[in-house]
C-alpha cells in the first residue's frame, strides 16, 4: 500500500461518538459524521441531520455504523409477530408514550411500520452513489432481507480479533471495499470465568436510558482497522477487493 495516499473524503453515518470519524481524521483524510443527534465530542466536522441528505456529496468512502435500524436484527424478529408490551430506551419519548397507549393490532403495526422506515434507510445508504460502502448491523432477519436492494451477505466480525478485549459480533455490509483483517487477536478466554463476563459487558449492561449508546458504540480496534486498511483511495477497488 501507498505509504501517502491522497486524502479521501469519508463520510461516517449514524456516529455521535466520533471514534471511525476520528480515526479516518487520523490518516489525513477529511472525515466528516452525521447524525441526528449531536456529536459527543462537540466536533465542528459533525452533520446535524438526515444522512440521506448528504449521500449525493461527493464522498469517497461510505460508513454507516449504527443505522437506527432494530427491527432488522435476528434477536427483534419475535415481535413481528407478538409485540412488545413496551418499548425500550432506543425509541424517543413520544415513541414510547404513544406505544403505551395502543392496543395490541396498533403495537403490531407499529413493530411493521418500524421495520419498513429501517429497511428503507438501509437501502438508500447500502445503494448510494459511493465507491466504497460499509453498512454496520446485526444479523438481519428475513423479512428484513427482502426488503434490502441488492442484498449481500455480510462480514461478521468481533471486538477481540482487533486488540479490544470484548464480544460483539458485527456485521458488516461491504460493497467496494474488502473484508477487515484482524490485527490484534486476543485469546478467546473460557466460557463461566470471570474474564468471560467481563468481555459480555455490551450484552450484560443493565436497562438505562444511555444503554442503546453504549451497546452501539464502535470499539476503537475496530476503527483503526478501517482506517488503516480501507483508507488508500489510490488502489483500485478490484486490487483492494483481491487483496
Amino acid at each position: 500500500m501507498d505509504d501517502h495516499p491522497a486524502p479521501m473524503r469519508v463520510l461516517v453515518g449514524c456516529e455521535t461518538s466520533g471514534v471511525v470519524r476520528r480515526a479516518f481524521a487520523a490518516y489525513g483524510h477529511d472525515a466528516w459524521s452525521v447524525d441526528m443527534l449531536p456529536a459527543e465530542d462537540g466536533s465542528n466536522r459533525h452533520i446535524i441531520g438526515d444522512i440521506r441528505d448528504h449521500l449525493d456529496d461527493g464522498w469517497d468512502l461510505l460508513a454507516v455504523m449504527h443505522p437506527p435500524c432494530t427491527r432488522l436484527c435476528n434477536s427483534g424478529v419475535r415481535w413481528l409477530n407478538e409485540p412488545p408490551t413496551k418499548l425500550n430506551e432506543a425509541y424517543s419519548p413520544a415513541e414510547i408514550a404513544a406505544y403505551a397507549a395502543m392496543d395490541r393490532e396498533a403495537r403490531l403495526a407499529f413493530m411493521w411500520a418500524k421495520l419498513e422506515e429501517g429497511a428503507a434507510l438501509f437501502s438508500d445508504c447500502w445503494n448510494a452513489p459511493i465507491p466504497r460502502i460499509c453498512v454496520e448491523n446485526p444479523v438481519m432477519h428475513r423479512h428484513a432481507r427482502e426488503r434490502i436492494r441488492g442484498w449481500a451477505k455480510p462480514q461478521t466480525v468481533q471486538p477481540w480479533w482487533f486488540g479490544e478485549p470484548a464480544f460483539k459480533a458485527t456485521g458488516l455490509y461491504l460493497r467496494g471495499l474488502p473484508p477487515l483483517v484482524p490485527t490484534d487477536r486476543l485469546t478467546r478466554p473460557k466460557a463461566g470465568t470471570a474474564e468471560h463476563k467481563a468481555w459480555s459487558q455490551v450484552h450484560r449492561a443493565p436497562p438505562g436510558p444511555e444503554r442503546w449508546r453504549e451497546r452501539s458504540r464502535t470499539y476503537e480496534g475496530v476503527a483503526r482497522a478501517m482506517a488503516a486498511q480501507w483508507g488508500n483511495p489510490g488502489v483500485p477497488l478490484e486490487m483492494e477487493a483481491a487483496e
